[in-house]
């Protein structure tokens, strides 16, 4: 039989931010996880509205306000981009899942092309908005 050692081992730690070295796809899957935790809160804010309409004019009216108010426009802005991105993001991780793109100059590529998309995305809606008077 085997012996057992009395004392604790030490176990290996996990790499750390320290020792990788940064690059584009590991911001990619920062946002993504970011954009995931934005949308639990635009869920949330959805239910809002549902119940601030539900609650009468003036409740709906209150939170129609609080939405057009320069932060409420701001956290909308961040989930246009959130909405935008994570399409991108899935699209890559579908792509990921059939084995291609793995290669790091296209891995790179496609979440730089990802990111841009949804900044692109996000402007035109916001700037479509602004022309049809829906951001005011």
């Amino acid at each position: 039989m085997t012996e057992a050692s009395s004392g604790v081992r030490e176990r290996p730690t996990s790499p750390h931010l320290e020792v990788w070295r940064w690059h584009v796809t590991m911001l990619g899957s920062i946002l993504h996880r970011a954009c995931l935790i934005g949308l639990y809160v635009g869920a949330l804010i959805l239910v809002g509205w549902a119940v601030a309409l539900a609650s009468g004019h003036a409740a709906y009216a209150a939170y129609t306000a609080l939405l057009a108010s320069w932060p409420g426009k701001l956290v909308l802005l961040g989930l246009t981009f959130a909405l935008f991105f994570l399409a991108a993001s899935n699209l890559r991780h579908l792509m990921w899942d059939t084995g291609h793109g793995f290669k790091p100059k296209t891995a790179d590529m496609i979440t730089i092309a990802g990111i841009a998309f949804a900044l692109v995305a996000t402007a035109v809606v916001w700037l479509i908005a602004g022309q049809t008077g829906g951001l005011s």
